[in-house]
């Protein structure tokens, strides 16, 4: 029994950090989404879902702003989520679309398929690239990011997001229909370059109640996730 004991405790101890870190860094799921989309709700709920009951998801609503002209101007819509998305358009080849989740930065899918969603999710927590741990804190009105020491390289992004809101839809598509929607997306930005060594930031706390940071690769995919300690959807 002791020699198991000894065994297994060698093989915790011979086991990378960075796998040690992909067991535990959150799955990033953003979904592409707008008021005016009459398709869009279905993926907006389970969006509400993932963001209340998987502890392991950072579900984030990214809402675009192609839908603005035709006939409701959602208010949460950002150049920035239009931006984010086309990027991603391009490098998967299917353009832009709503309702659209992409998970870890590394597959796309339709945003209401809960099935390759899920599988989807699975995948990331089974095979996801970590390339070093993420936290931040909240200090008064700045943020502090931190991102240890690891492999390879990376951008940051600095993400702000409300909880929730609740909107009366006017007109449009959803013209009638009252919406709820949870981890709404307010600003991202970049705030600077990570390249394997141990880097702490200091940011000015982003629009949004809540506070998200994101570590991507060259590629494109998403190797580290962290959301302000203590923050609850």
């Amino acid at each position: 029994m002791l020699s198991r004991v000894v065994m297994s405790l060698g093989l915790i101890a011979s086991l990378s950090p960075v796998a040690s870190l992909a067991a535990e860094r959150l799955v990033v799921v953003e979904l592409f989404t707008s008021q005016g989309c009459s398709s869009c709700p279905p993926a907006n709920a389970y969006l509400n879902e993932l963001s209340k009951e998987r502890g392991d998801v950072l579900a984030l609503a990214f809402h675009v702003t192609y839908w603005d002209r035709l006939g409701w101007k959602d208010p949460f819509s950002m150049q920035a989520a239009t931006q984010r998305q086309d990027v991603y358009g391009h490098r998967f080849g299917d353009g832009s679309y709503t309702p659209e989740i992409v998970v870890d930065g590394a597959a796309s899918m339709v945003g209401s398929d809960r099935g390759d969603v899920g599988s989807a999710i699975e995948k990331a927590e089974r095979n996801g690239r970590t390339a070093a741990a993420v936290s931040v804190t909240r200090n008064g009105g700045q943020v502090s990011i931190q991102v240890g020491a690891g492999s390879g390289s990376g951008g940051i992004l600095l993400i702000g997001f409300d909880h929730e809101h609740t909107t009366a839809i006017g007109r449009g598509e959803n013209g009638g229909r009252t919406l709820t929607e949870a981890n709404v997306v307010r600003s991202i930005r970049s705030v600077g370059q990570w390249s394997g060594t141990l880097l702490r930031l200091s940011e000015p706390f982003p629009e949004g109640q809540d506070v998200a940071v994101v570590l991507e690769a060259p590629d494109g995919q998403i190797v580290g996730a962290s959301r302000l300690a203590g923050g609850s959807s």
